[in-house]
């Protein structure tokens, strides 16, 4: 049986894909309005992240962020002090290792295995289950859970990064680097657009040029549709940032770049408040800049 914490809207879909591949799944959410589609799509539905967790053979947290992972977890009513001994833990949340490290040491001192897999792709990815996950932790806990992944992400895009913590850093440095690429392009295509380039003509050069990326060549269609992509929220990028230039300054590592990046995001997050919106720092700059990117 599979307790599965965390029911919005990726969770859901990614709940949907479980029962669908024959898993028998126990879930639960704060927000009690969405039982209704838990059931809908097959799954039971739990009052608590504990009843949830009581008789789980496998507990999937899938939240916003580190804070949720631990209240889910550790705070009153959570699942770690009702997960059974012998069962695993998988957090799929972007998460922060330095966050879920105290978690995963109280799992294994009390018999629980644990992986980390946050997922890549969004919300069309986890309705078709083809998220790409990125693992950190125990080779062979991976292999005995394959199958349960599977039924949520693409085999071919199940990578295992390494052991614990390396999941969680790997998500977080696409992140970072996707979010650098946001800005860089945005202000390319505005100097462009100020110097008198077509945005188009400028996009095709750019996308079959050596600094071609997939953001050119995809992501730019939202944002001249003026869509800013609004699956995630601005508050939960701020975050993600912090948490990966912290770590690097853990390391006493050079990341001028990446806080500049993260420096952005806050004044967007200043500007706009916590909604969603991933390409809210390019709104910012067209804000800036006087002009929009269409």
């Amino acid at each position: 049986m599979i307790g599965f914490l965390g029911t919005g809207r990726m969770g859901l879909p990614m709940v949907a894909n479980l029962v669908r591949a024959g898993h028998e799944v126990v879930a639960h959410d704060l927000r009690p309005e969405l039982e209704a589609t838990v059931v809908a799509c097959g799954a039971r539905w739990a009052g608590s992240a504990a009843e949830s967790a009581a008789a789980a053979d496998v507990l999937i947290t899938m939240l916003p962020g580190p804070p949720e992972v631990v209240e889910a977890m550790t705070g009153a009513g959570g699942a770690l002090p009702a997960l059974p001994a012998g069962a695993t833990w998988i957090d799929m949340t972007s998460n922060a290792a330095a966050s879920a490290e105290p978690i995963r040491v109280q799992a294994l001192a009390r018999g629980i295995d644990v992986l980390e897999a946050p997922v890549g792709g969004g919300v069309p990815a986890a309705e078709d289950g083809s998220l790409k996950l990125f693992v950190g932790g125990e080779a062979e806990v991976l292999e005995r859970h394959r199958s349960v992944l599977e039924a949520v992400g693409d085999p071919q895009r199940i990578v295992h990064v390494g052991g614990p913590g390396a999941g969680y850093t790997a998500k977080l440095l696409v992140n970072l680097l996707w979010f650098g690429q946001a800005v860089a392009t945005a202000e390319a295509l505005l100097i462009g657009q100020r110097a008198g380039i077509d945005l188009g003509v400028l996009r095709s050069a750019v996308a079959d040029s050596a600094a071609a990326t997939d953001f050119v060549r995809r992501d730019l269609d939202a944002l001249f549709a003026g869509d800013y992509l609004t699956s995630f929220g601005l508050d939960r990028c701020c975050e993600e940032l912090a948490n990966v230039t912290a770590q690097a300054r853990e390391y006493g590592l050079p990341v001028e770049l990446s806080e500049l990046v993260t420096r952005i995001h806050q004044r967007a997050l200043a500007r706009f408040g916590p909604v969603d919106g991933e390409l809210l720092a390019v709104a910012l700059l067209e804000h800036e800049a006087g002009t929009e990117l269409r």
